[in-house]
């Protein structure tokens, strides 16, 4: 009872000394307010502040919304990275979304905190809030990036020990910047853009194909793979070496093997641009040179069929160059090799080439040395890995009893991917649609022993009208027209035996 009543005691001494301090210390500000001019308290403050950061083993960077008249890019950085480190558990949590194509975005409420460790070091996260409505001075501070004031000027406080200083400012933010960025260009919709006169065009670009629906030899497209892989790591290498940041790729092969799909798949992977460059648009060197340095980096230039989009002047040796000729300020091969591998080549860093054609053997062997094409890359005909991939995408089955007799009649039949998808795609019943397939190239070997070339309508045509026939004379599907003349030749031998039997004929 008796330690009872002298804790009593204690609290009552500290409860008074608390109210005496804080008595006195309300009576001191009112003496300084009231005496003392306001720049000697400003003074006073930031002095008194000075010492308690001093003191304090915390340090704080404040990362606000918007820098004078533009906004802020690290604090749009901020925003992003901590969007995908953010924990859900958290008990207030903001929640948005700018474009059905999009994930949701979890944010940061006002006045919550979060913890980040970067490199074995802890950095605490806080979003802060305040009101701005009263601020009206003409320096743009609080000002959007569309000069209107903000009633609400939001920023990031980071807050860590002050021995990771250094970590912080040299290491953690720019991982930061290059975290957003590779983020929202992962996130970012593709542009595809058309050449008209010497301007260009964009319209989205929302081509599904992928390197894993690319119906394609598994060894080419992992070659492939490694080689854009490679490329957009080579920054500071073809800097040292002295080349410009591009690489070049001929596609070449039979129409429907899956050339424009290659392209689509390339752009997916990598996050570029397209361009795709009409030359029968571009009357002259000076446009296209024009068209090619309004290109953005890290883009895809495109031009398909090269071979019979234009007629290139071949380069001839002991040509002389003349202004005489107006032809000569056309498009020619030597403006288009200028760009691709000539001083202008050095316009933009971060750059894919893809030249097209069916017929490699009629480009011009100047395209098609290292340095321009850089890889060439045959798409041939379809193989039973390829069509596996088909069936895949387009019935989700990975094996079916019909693959081994579909794969032998694919490695004796030239077909294309296209012609094999065109086939998968006219039912949705599986079974059929491989009974159809198979059918399918039964009918081309057929064509191809003989020496014709029929395409998939035709061969799907023949097919049609053959059975309609049979139907017509009512003969089963599955039984061949020549068993329909043995049955007529038995049946009249039958009647007429039975009619020599009643006549009584020998």
């Amino acid at each position: 009872m008796a330690s009872y009543d002298k804790a009593i005691e204690s609290y009552k001494r500290a409860v008074t000394t608390a109210a005496s301090l804080a008595a006195s210390a309300m009576l001191v500000r009112g003496v300084v307010n009231e005496l003392v001019p306001y720049e000697v308290r400003d003074l006073l403050f930031s002095g008194v502040g000075y010492l308690r950061s001093r003191m304090s083993s915390q340090h704080t960077v404040i990362i606000e919304e918007t820098e004078g008249w533009t906004n802020n890019q690290l604090y749009d950085a901020v925003r992003t990275y901590l969007a995908t480190r953010i924990n859900t558990d958290m008990q207030r949590l903001r929640v948005s979304r700018v474009d059905e194509t999009k994930s949701m975005m979890f944010s940061m409420e006002e006045g919550e905190e979060m913890a980040d460790v970067h490199e074995g070091s802890e950095f605490r996260w806080r979003l802060v809030c305040r009101d701005n409505s009263s601020s009206s001075n003409g320096n743009g501070n609080g000002r959007g990036g569309n000069g209107n004031y903000r009633l609400e000027v939001r920023s990031f406080e980071m807050s860590f020990h002050k021995k990771h200083k250094d970590k912080a400012l040299n290491s953690y933010l720019p991982h930061i910047l290059a975290t957003a960025k590779k983020i929202k260009d992962q996130d970012r919709t593709l542009k595809i853009y058309m050449n008209e006169g010497e301007s260009w065009f964009a319209i989205d670009l929302h081509h599904p194909s992928t390197f894993t629906t690319l119906a394609m030899d598994h060894k080419q497209k992992q070659s492939v793979m490694d080689d854009l892989e490679r490329f957009i790591k080579r920054k500071e290498y073809y800097k040292k070496i002295g080349k410009a940041w591009k690489r070049g790729y001929l596609l070449y092969g039979p129409p429907g093997t899956g050339k424009s799909s290659l392209i689509a798949a390339m752009a997916n992977y990598l996050k570029f641009d397209v361009y795709d460059l009409e030359l029968t648009e571009v009357n002259w060197n000076s446009t296209l040179r024009r068209l090619l340095i309004g290109m953005t980096n890290r883009s895809i230039l495109v031009i398909e069929d090269i071979d019979c989009t234009l007629e290139l002047q071949q380069r001839e040796e002991g040509q002389e160059s003349s202004k005489s000729n107006p032809s000569e300020d056309k498009v020619t091969l030597s403006g288009l090799l200028n760009f691709v591998d000539g001083l202008w080549s050095t316009s933009g860093e971060e750059r894919i080439i893809v030249f097209t054609t069916n017929y490699k053997e009629r480009l011009d062997p100047a395209l098609l040395r290292p340095g321009r094409m850089d890889m060439h890359v045959h798409m041939g005909y379809c193989c039973p890995e390829s069509f596996r991939i088909l069936a895949s995408n387009y019935h989700s089955i990975d094996n079916h009893a019909t693959y081994p007799e579909i794969e032998e009649l694919i490695k004796e039949v030239m077909v294309t991917p296209a012609e094999v998808a065109e086939v998968l795609m006219r039912n949705d019943d599986t079974d059929v649609a491989l009974e159809g397939l198979i059918q399918f190239l039964k009918r081309k070997k057929d064509v191809g022993k003989e020496g014709k070339a029929e395409n998939v309508e035709q061969v799907l045509k023949a097919e049609e009208t053959e059975k309609e026939t049979m139907k017509k004379n009512d003969v089963p599907e599955n039984q061949d027209p020549q068993d329909e003349n043995v049955e007529q030749v038995v049946k009249a031998e039958e009647t007429e035996k039975g009619t020599m039997k009643k006549n009584d004929v020998p």
